[in-house]
């Protein structure tokens, strides 16, 4: 008899097998094109439930301008804790994933619920769909933050001498990146969830033919390649088993020691992400 969960597990499995199988899947499966793998996992009940949302507050302020960096109009969103002044206050940069902006960052992650009364804010911005990195056209992300939205923090009296960064997806490749170019001495840690990352040019242009210009400029921003530079910069990596970056993100670990975090039940979704959120929110603080 074909139940309900049969069915369903019949549905999705060829798309899961597609999933598994080449470096389309990626981006696919990142860009929920292809939910195959997803729709299989949750059906078998491996993506884990999503958590109920904490009720803690946090204050908002959204801004927008002209970016000279990134060439267009960008907007950001600075989460405050409730009850701090924004006088002294450390800051965690959080970049968001394939298709997302600021302000979804903010809603997809619950962060003023999540971030309560944590002693540091927390920035969102737009990278659009540059794979935070600067493109060929001259559109530069990583200057937009460093050269721009730092400093008008800065001014408004909080603490970027050394910062904290934070991606889910797509933004946890940029987490990576950013902190391999900034260093020890401007990151003080680095946390990335469900990086995007990819082994490989062809892999990345099979998945998503916008990430990298050429072979060129994926190997000027390949990530592993540059996975020495964080030696000393305090790291967590994480992802979940049923996630078509699982394997990558198991090989990023083992090529850092002495980072923490790890694979645990989830998929490539806000479930996954919000679940460890806490975590990864506690080993910020404890750097920061």
């Amino acid at each position: 008899m074909l139940t309900r969960r049969r069915a369903l597990i019949a549905g999705a499995g060829g798309l899961a097998a597609l999933a598994a199988g080449g470096g389309a899947a990626y981006g696919l499966v990142e860009a929920d094109v292809l939910p195959g793998r997803i729709r299989l996992d949750r059906a078998l009940g491996r993506c884990g439930d999503q958590p109920r949302t904490p009720a803690g507050v946090a204050t908002v302020r959204t801004g927008r301008y002209r970016s000279r960096a990134r060439r267009t109009e960008v907007g950001w969103s600075l989460v405050r804790p409730q009850g701090r002044r924004l006088a002294g206050l450390p800051v965690v940069v959080v970049l968001h994933g394939l298709g997302g902006d600021h302000a979804s960052a903010v809603t997809d992650l619950a962060l003023p619920q999540y971030l309560g009364r944590s002693p540091f804010a927390l920035l969102t911005v737009d990278g659009g769909g540059t794979y935070w990195h600067r493109r060929a056209n001259g559109d530069d992300p990583l200057r937009m933050i460093t050269d721009e939205l730092l400093p008008r923090l800065r001014r408004l009296g909080l603490r970027t001498d050394r910062i904290g960064l934070y991606g889910y997806s797509m933004g946890g490749y940029g987490a990576l990146l950013a902190a391999e170019r900034l260093g020890p001495d401007r990151v003080a840690a680095v946390a990335a969830a469900s990086p995007a990352v990819f082994p490989t040019y062809d892999a990345a242009r099979g998945a998503n033919a916008d990430a990298f210009d050429d072979a060129a400029d994926f190997h000027r921003n390949d990530v592993l390649r540059g996975l020495p530079r964080l030696r000393d910069v305090p790291s967590w990596v994480g992802c979940g088993h049923s996630d078509v970056f699982a394997d990558i993100t198991e090989t990023i670990r083992r090529r850092l020691p002495n980072t923490v975090g790890g694979l645990s039940e989830g998929c490539h979704d806000t479930a996954y992400w919000r679940r460890e959120l806490p975590g990864v929110l506690q080993f910020l603080e404890t750097q920061l």
